[in-house]
């Protein structure tokens, strides 16, 4: 079989199936040209969102500036008052509404708390006897526990142990100080006494150093005196007040209870009960501070006794009972705030107010109604002449007033910057992302003018803005202008400045506030319309991109599909043509 090559054009076959094409690009390309209305529509949702951002921040301020004016329509703003005296020591205070002016009060006399006074020595001594060899001074009944170390007699020092007898102490002082100075026990007056040894030497006995470590000597309270004998200026013995009655040391046991140890007393009607065997003293006085008696017990180791005040002042009374059989003791009894006990009275405070007649109260705190001064309260802490002053609360007033202006600047700074377009240096023009919404600027020019507005129907001092001494610049913000005149409208016509701002629906803070009311409505508000038509709008345009991409996405698969296609016919052909090549070849070698 024979092959002619006049029947194949081998040269057309390469010219036309060997040349290399990249459609893969070619394919991108048309896509990408057919995306345009895609990336327009992107675009838009961008500029739809960046407004719909701005919205937000300006609906955030403008809701700060409507509490800043809701502040100015509080009626309470312009009523509250500041309260001095010219001593700091003393305080004052005064409700909303409370005459201002200024108030001389002299206090001849305090007003005290009465006080029940236990009887004294009401615990029993540290010994019965003057031999005290038994009694260590780690389980001394004092006040104090006494510290081992070295405490001064007439510059010897003394070392002390907590193991020592009192009387081993004793014996220490008297080698320290070579005999010379004696040291004893007096179960009578239940204190130490040194002495000279000789009654002829009249040398001073001199007690401590700086640089003492046993607190010794402050226990035993005994202190220099300049003379040649020292003793305790108080009963040493005290009652322990974390122990069980029964074992805290009283002089006196407690009889009026039953088998269990179970009695009770009466303080101003109130009954309160104990336990000999399971409270200590510290619980029974805890347990009058809580109860509604309304008296304070409190035990003073140093006098060694045990005092009952009245949580109030004033000349009121003080009663304390045992509920107890008769000839038997109860707690109260053996604490001494029965039939040695000694009432201290209280005492009403007197005072008088701008030199006129003598006023008397229970308590250091003056009410100003009875001086007629309804609202202004006064503690007293010393007895003299002070000086009390009513203002208006201006501070108040003015942090209000500022922060209202302060925030209209932010807000018309705000919405100025989003809505202005500006040319840059190399001439293209930069829009702000809501200038396209010709109502924005409505917002602060309807606020302005609200602001700015006299308000009808005043007569009083303040009828204007510019009445407070504040007015708008150049630049359209809100400043205050003359502060003194600020100033002076809210210490001395408050009533005008409330009348003002807060006068239903045409005051001046009223009205801004209904004004923004309606404009950040949550539906029906300009601002929630607004990012409710763009949100909307979002929505549509974000449907048509997923159709268009749908679209592109088929297109792409379209010619991909037939390049694809192409490219395998291609192929064919130069398999065919690379076949052909090789027989023409054969035959041109044949020949």
């Amino acid at each position: 079989m024979s092959t002619s090559t006049s029947s194949i054009n081998v040269s057309s076959l390469t010219s036309s199936t060997s040349g290399s094409f990249d459609w893969q690009t070619y394919v991108t390309q048309i896509i990408a040209a057919d995306s345009t209305p895609v990336t327009n529509l992107q675009a838009e949702v961008t500029a739809n969102k960046a407004q719909i951002s701005a919205l937000a921040t300006l609906n955030t301020d403008l809701t700060q500036l409507k509490t800043y004016a809701q502040a100015l329509v509080t009626p309470s703003l312009y009523t509250a008052r500041t309260t001095s005296a010219t001593d700091a020591n003393w305080s004052a205070s005064a409700t909303n509404g409370t005459a201002t002016g200024s108030y001389t009060i002299a206090v001849t006399k305090l007003a005290t708390a009465a006080s029940l006074v236990g009887g004294g020595k009401i615990a029993a001594g540290l010994s019965s006897t003057s031999n005290v060899d038994g009694l260590t001074l780690a389980t001394l009944p004092t006040a104090t526990a006494v510290t081992a170390g070295n405490f001064t007699v007439n510059g010897q020092t003394v070392k002390v142990a907590l193991t020592d007898s009192l009387q081993d102490v004793f014996d220490k002082i008297s080698t320290a100080t070579n005999g010379s100075v004696t040291a004893s026990y007096d179960p009578g007056s239940d204190g130490i006494t040194l002495a000279n040894t000789n009654p002829l030497d009249t040398t001073e006995i001199v007690l401590g150093a700086i640089n003492d470590s046993s607190n010794f000597l402050d226990v035993m309270q005994l202190s220099n005196n300049g003379g040649t004998s020292v003793s305790s200026a108080n009963a040493l013995g005290a009652v322990t007040l974390d122990v069980p009655l029964d074992q805290s040391n009283l002089n006196t046991a407690i009889t009026a209870v039953d088998s269990s140890g179970n009695g009770s007393f009466m303080i101003n009607g109130v009954s309160i009960a104990y336990n000999t065997g399971t409270d200590s003293l510290a619980t029974v006085m805890q347990r009058i501070n809580a109860s509604s008696a309304g008296v304070t017990a409190s035990y003073d180791s140093t006098t060694n006794n045990v005092v009952l005040t009245n949580d109030s002042t004033g000349d009121f009374g003080l009663g304390a009972n045992d509920v107890a059989d008769t000839g038997k003791t109860g707690l109260l009894s053996a604490l001494g705030l029965t039939g040695n006990a000694t009432l201290q009275h209280g005492q009403n405070a007197q005072f008088s107010v701008n030199n006129g007649a003598t006023l008397s109260s229970r308590s250091n705190t003056l009410d100003g109604s009875t001086f007629g001064a309804s609202g202004l309260s006064v503690t007293a802490t010393t007895a003299t002449t002070q000086t009390v002053t009513v203002a208006a609360d201006t501070s108040s007033m003015e942090t209000a007033i500022q922060n209202f202006a302060s925030q209209y600047n932010t807000v018309k700074s705000y919405i100025s910057t989003e809505t202005t377009s500006t040319t840059n240096s190399d001439g293209t023009v930069t829009t702000g992302t809501l200038a396209n919404d010709l109502d924005v600027p409505k917002w602060v020019s309807n606020l302005q003018s609200r602001i700015f507005a006299t308000v009808p129907g005043l007569s009083g001092t303040v009828k204007q803005l510019s009445d407070l001494g504040l007015d708008f610049d150049s630049s359209g913000e809100m400043i205050i202008k003359d502060s003194s005149k600020l100033q002076n409208a809210l210490a001395n016509h408050s009533a005008d400045v409330a009348a003002y701002f807060t006068q239903a629906s045409t005051g001046m803070a009223s009205n801004v506030n209904s004004y923004l009311s309606g404009l950040l409505l949550p539906s029906t508000g300009a601002i929630a319309m607004l990012t409710n038509s763009l949100t909307s709008s979002d929505t549509d345009l974000d449907t048509q991109i997923s159709t268009l991409q749908a679209q592109l996405t088929k297109e792409q698969t379209t010619l991909t599909t037939a390049f694809e296609a192409m490219q395998s016919a291609q192929a064919t052909a130069q398999s065919q043509l690379n076949y052909l090549t090789a027989v023409a070849n054969l035959q041109k070698s044949g020949s």
